[in-house]
């Protein structure tokens, strides 16, 4: 679904007022009654032979996504990559506003970093609990990366995007989306490794 909203949202789609399973197929990569599945899983959103109304198919989308809603979201670990996360306009523009970032670090706490203050871990769950944090993303060193997150799910926290380089345990109602970006480069080196590529 995200990738059909990002699709919806070029500027192919800008002017049209319908688009169709054949030309979001086009865009997408995906095949056109994958397309028409995907989309009927959550709805009758087109007519046949007119398709569907771009939009009302966006602001459908985005509602599926919980994305036509903001949502406070906190950094942990304001390393290179943290940093880097802070910074993404990308998040904002999606609705997602960091509004808090930890480090353990004396030297990191005190900066601003993407007009946001970096304060001490040590007063995690205090403080995602005060500013209403419903997302946060870990980006710590893996031996630090489950003291964090039971901070985090004290703090009320239930969704979290952990780039810690191990397997956390949560509550069931915590909803952790995990990346390991040297697995991401291992799946890209056995797609090459396939085809032959040395």
């Amino acid at each position: 679904m995200s990738t059909y909203l990002r699709v919806l949202g070029t500027e192919d789609m800008a002017e049209a007022p319908y688009t169709s399973s054949e030309r979001l197929s086009r865009l997408t990569g995906f095949s056109a009654p994958q397309v028409r599945r995907d989309l009927a899983c959550f709805g009758h959103f087109g007519r046949r032979g007119v398709g569907y109304p771009v939009k009302v198919l966006q602001s459908e989308i985005r509602s599926i996504l919980g994305i036509d809603r903001d949502w406070k979201v906190c950094v942990v670990g304001v390393g290179n990559l943290g940093n880097a996360l802070m910074r993404y306009a990308g998040f904002e523009e999606r609705g997602f506003k960091v509004v808090a970032a930890f480090d353990a670090s004396p030297a990191k706490v005190g900066l601003t970093v993407g007009g946001v203050k970096v304060e001490p871990v040590a007063g995690l769950s205090r403080r995602v609990r005060e500013e209403g944090v419903q997302l946060a993303i870990i980006s710590v060193p893996a031996e630090a990366a489950q003291e964090v997150l039971d901070q985090l799910v004290a703090g009320g926290v239930r969704a979290v995007l952990n780039f810690a380089r191990r397997t956390l345990a949560a509550p069931e109602d915590v909803v952790i989306s995990s990346v390991d970006l040297a697995v991401e480069i291992e799946y890209l080196s056995y797609a090459l490794a396939g085809r032959g590529v040395r």
